[in-house]
Parts: C-alpha cells; structure tokens; sequence
C-alpha cells in the first residue's frame, strides 16, 4: 500500500519555518546536483504510483507536488502593496507578512531566496513598497533596495519629558498632542508589565508611561495612531531591558530595590549628568543621598523641581533662578527635599543612562558640580570639598 512507501521526504523538508526562527541560513538544497536529482526521482515516482493508482488519484497531485517543489511567482510582480516588517522580524517573520500580502507564494520562496542571496542579513525593518505577486528572488532584491523603502523616521533623543515627546511627534506625524496623552493614560494597555510598577520604599506608584518612552531611531508605519507608535517604544524598552537583563540584575545586586525605582535614579542620571561619562556616578549620588547617610535622605537636585514645573504646565528654570517657594513647595510631590526617591522617572533615560544606574561605580559622593565645559562634574564626600569644586566652576565660568 502507498502508506507504506518512503516518498523521499525528511526533516528538511517539513517545518522550515521553525529552522530559520533562529537566524539559520543554509544553501538551498535543490542548487546541488544530488539533491535535486533525489527530488525529481522522488516526484516521479510519486507521479507513477499515483498513475497506477487510478486517474482519481490525481486530486492529491498538488499536494505531493508541495513537498518537493518550492511554490513561487515567476518575474517581478504587478500593481503596489505596502508591507510592513517589525523590529526584530527574522527571515520567517518578514515571509509570513510577505504571503499574507500576496508579494510572494509561499514562505518558502521567500526563505529559500533570501538563503541564497548573503545580502539577506541586511533588511532591515520598515514599511516597504512592493509587488503582488513577485518571485522570492525579486522579493528579495527588492527589500534590499532601499529606495523602495518608505522612509517616515523620527529621532527621540534620550531625556526628553514625555510631555516633550508627544509634542515631538505630534509635529512629525499630524496626530494631535491629546491622542498621545489619552492613550498614554493606561501605560500597561501600551505594553508595559504591572510588575513594573512596584516600590520597596512604600510608597504608592500611580502608573506613568514616564521612563517607558526608549529614546531611538524609529519608523512611523503608515496610518499609525498615537497607540500604535507609544506601543512601539514601549515595547522597544522592554526589547532593551531584557537583553541587559536589568530587572534580575537589579534585584539581585541592588540590595532590595525594584526595577523601578533603579529606572527613577536612571532618570536622575540622565537629567543631572552633563557628560555620559559620568552618568554613574550621578546615579551613585542618588542612592547615597536617599539609601546612605545624608542628612535628610532626601534627592535635593533640581531637576525634579523642573520636572513637576513642566508637568503642571508652567515654564522650567536654571536652578539660579528657581525661587525658595519653588524649590520647597510643599504642594510638589516632587520636591527635592522629600524623603527618598520621587513618585516617578522624571523624564526618559537611554541605556547607558539605565547602565549607570544598574551598576554605578563605587563611591562615597554625596556632591557634584560640573567644572569643565563639556559637562564633566567634580564629585565631592563632603561639604566642604564640595564647595571648593564649586569654586573652581567659578572660575571657569560655567557657573
């Protein structure tokens, strides 16, 4: 019985899907003389006992035919399609969109195309203009040329407000401030675990999509919504911080406090630090001030003061000109004189500011004050050494 013949299949030829989910590339088999020769002996064999058969059996030709030849459109396509491929798609990703929008037949064309053109590695992600209908080979050739690529990029630089940010790329993309701050209302809708929102201290967490907005590069797909981007730098945070491992890390050698609180002191970092060479030492001022043996354990950096400034709507200061009502206004959950750490991140750190504060450099500072003009700071244990750098600022002229 034909159940009990071997047609010529192996593993190879089933779930090629699930050998390129990991980045696999191998030369396609049917390019080497033996292999085809074993794939066209096998096909007509199959073609001959399904002859034998009876003309009825003709109807399962198609299918056999699938498992020894690679379904494809031949040429370059017609008409236009837009395909989008995620950050982070590999080879099999970038195929499923590809069927799903009848550029190509099959993800094995697309597969197979893409493992003989080494070039392959370099599609990136992005909105593509394509065509229905094309070969793997064209598909190929066509993602790699980047003028079919829909450029539509936005740059967020790192420590920006997120208040900054939906204006930002409300000026980039036309969708109004207000759909950024209404969809941003409920950060965990956008992606973000609950578990982020957690604090050793004690103190109440009101979730904030606020340090959750990664700074980078990013590609505003066509007829995106003020959801869709906001969840697309979100879920570019979660990428980030998983790959550095920084929320085990942080429990694990941060002696007890939580992801977030290690994001807040990032944020610290981000706004204080002039020169990203010393974005960890301003994250080891934080934790001094507020875990270590400062008077009040309490933050006393300006920046919170304008943060809560930008927040109620009213215009941020040098802290030359903040007033004494400004920096100690008991109104201000984010006054700078508050014990321990303040209700939120303050702005959006990059990952070398989110570095700083999972692993600071040791030290003992308590003060710091920039003294060059490329923004590098002087840090000081005490007082009085502090205020000897101050003088040295001074004399700088930077402050």
């Amino acid at each position: 019985m034909i159940d009990d013949l071997d047609l010529g299949f192996d593993e190879q030829d089933r779930g090629e899907k699930g050998r390129h989910r990991r980045g696999a590339v191998r030369r396609r088999q049917g390019k080497s003389g033996g292999g085809r020769g074993k794939t066209l002996l096998a096909l007509a064999l199959a073609l001959v006992l399904l002859g034998g058969i009876g003309g009825g059996a003709f109807y399962g030709f198609d299918r056999v035919q699938n498992y020894f030849v690679t379904p494809d459109y031949d040429g370059s396509g017609t008409g236009e399609v837009t395909v989008e491929i995620k950050q982070g798609a590999l080879i099999a990703d970038m195929a499923d969109a590809l069927v799903a929008a009848d550029v190509v037949k099959s993800t094995k064309a697309f597969i197979e195309a893409a493992e003989e053109n080494s070039r392959s590695k370099n599609i990136q992600p992005g909105t593509y203009k394509l065509r229905k209908q094309m070969s793997g080979d064209a598909a190929v050739a066509a993602m790699l040329d980047l003028k079919n690529k829909i450029v539509n990029g936005i740059t967020i630089p790192e420590g920006l407000t997120a208040k900054t940010v939906y204006k930002r790329l409300s000026e980039k993309t036309d969708i109004p401030v207000k759909d950024f701050e209404a969809a941003a209302k409920d950060p965990e809708a956008l992606g973000v675990p609950d578990w982020w929102f957690k604090r050793s201290d004690g103190k109440k967490v009101s979730p904030s999509i606020e340090g959750f907005l990664f700074p980078d590069t990013y590609e505003i797909p066509p007829k995106a919504t003020a959801e869709t981007i906001l969840k697309l730098m979100v879920d570019n945070f979660l990428t980030v911080t998983s790959g550095m491992q920084y929320a085990e890390k942080v429990q694990k050698e941060r002696g007890g406090i939580t992801p977030y609180e290690a994001l807040i002191v990032a944020s610290l970092a981000q706004a204080e630090a002039g020169n990203k060479v010393d974005l960890g030492k301003v994250a080891r001022v934080a934790y001094n001030r507020v875990y270590g043996e400062f008077p009040c354990n309490c933050l006393e950096m300006d920046v919170t003061v304008n943060y809560y400034l930008e927040l109620t709507g009213q215009k941020t200061k040098a802290s030359k000109d903040m007033t004494a009502a400004e920096l100690d206004n008991p109104k201000n959950p984010y006054n700078r004189k508050l014990r321990g750490l303040v209700p939120s991140p303050i702005n959006n750190p990059g990952k070398e500011a989110l570095e700083g504060a999972l692993s600071p450099p040791d030290g003992k500072w308590l003060y710091f004050v920039a003294i060059s003009k490329d923004g590098r700071s002087a840090f000081a244990e005490t007082y009085a050494e502090q205020k000897r750098n101050e003088q040295k600022a001074k004399e700088a002229g930077i402050i």
